[in-house]
């Protein structure tokens, strides 16, 4: 176990001060349960904090990349982050599965890569890491590993795509291609905060978000709202 531990904290990219948060975290029902002399614990309890964390981090993730997202719609996003699909998949680029403990039942019907096994493993997972390494530690370890999905725009409609508005409306009525800039970068490496210049021809807009893509939808935005004002004066 040891030198699994190891390969674990190397691919969430953190050390545990208790290993046994860790080992709990990897512990399915089914082998505690055909382990009832040892005096273990399954990885319930921590799976059900870990949906809690995860949920909570990834609302405010999308509050702050999106502020212009109504609540309907970020509850939608967030249902895309944390379904069972999405954790199964980050689960298997972290390897969990040939590290989580099953009983012989599980093992023979391929457990370690049933996507309800690994995506409780992964909640479990996170709340081993909030537990040992507080609440900023585990902001950091979602926000590292859910990275590409956060920063997919597959969750937008086609009303909040406003990247895909302004491609669409300049080309159409100005024959012209907008170009988007990083002006300015603020922020630790962990927690960064993006400003991105766009123009069209001689109209300026910026946007911040907490990544490039959203400071791009942003800036978009900007200058969708400015050319409506236009339109209406």
């Amino acid at each position: 176990m040891p030198m699994e531990i190891k390969t674990i904290e190397k691919n969430l990219g953190y050390r545990f001060r208790q290993k046994t948060l860790l080992q709990k975290a990897l512990c399915h029902s089914s082998y505690v349960n055909e382990q009832p002399l040892e005096g273990l614990q399954n990885n319930e309890r921590l799976e059900f904090l870990g949906d809690a964390v995860l949920n909570l981090i990834a609302g405010h993730i999308l509050m702050e990349e999106y502020p212009e997202v109504k609540e309907g719609e970020l509850s939608r996003m967030r249902a895309g982050l944390v379904n069972e699909t999405q954790l199964a998949a980050i689960a298997r680029n972290l390897d969990l599965g040939a590290h989580i403990l099953l009983g012989k039942g599980e093992i023979q019907t391929n457990g370690c890569d049933k996507n309800s096994i690994l995506a409780n493993t992964l909640e479990a997972v996170i709340a081993a890491v909030y537990l040992d390494g507080g609440f900023k530690t585990a902001f950091r370890l979602i926000q590292k590993h859910f990275a590409e999905v956060f920063n997919s725009l597959s969750f937008f409609t086609v009303d909040q795509d406003y990247k895909s508005r302004l491609q669409e409306l300049v080309q159409t009525t100005l024959k012209v291609i907008p170009h988007y800039k990083i002006v300015e970068e603020t922020g630790p490496d962990h927690d960064k905060t993006f400003t991105v210049q766009l123009k069209v021809q001689d109209v300026v807009t910026r946007g911040r978000g907490k990544s490039k893509k959203a400071a791009e939808q942003n800036a978009a935005r900007q200058y969708l709202e400015l050319m409506d004002s236009k339109a209406g004066e």
